[in-house]
């Protein structure tokens, strides 16, 4: 479990090591995340111990969104100030999250159909 643990922050650190150095407009977390699928799809398997670490790390989400409504509540009166770009950049944000998400879908559904054929 340590290890997996050490190959989840290790692919964080690289990614975000790769954005400052490279002068990235892409955050390093996002980096990592691509090298992390990168490395699992070398593999060919996910493994047992990043298995249970992701596992944990997914059923405890709830509690990496505490920092972020203590933002909320902390800089209140900001939000209610700028609430317009706030909306718009969330509602447009969501929709080109929603797009991207449908085309990588049905890119990936191909791309299993096919190999399920061969």
């Amino acid at each position: 479990m340590i290890g997996a643990i050490f190959t989840l922050l290790a692919c964080q650190l690289a990614g975000e090591i790769a954005s400052q150095a490279l002068h990235l407009p892409v955050p390093g977390p996002v980096l990592g995340m691509v090298l992390l699928v990168s490395l699992l799809v070398w593999r060919r398997q996910l493994g047992p111990d990043l298995e249970a670490a992701s596992g944990f790390l997914l059923r405890h989400l709830s509690l990496f969104f505490v920092p972020a409504a203590v933002g909320v509540m902390v800089h209140g009166g900001r939000i209610a100030r700028e609430w317009w770009p706030l909306g718009a950049a969330i509602l447009v944000s969501t929709a080109l999250t929603l797009g991207v998400t449908g085309v990588v879908f049905q890119a990936v559904a191909r791309w299993v159909a096919r190999e399920s054929q061969t």
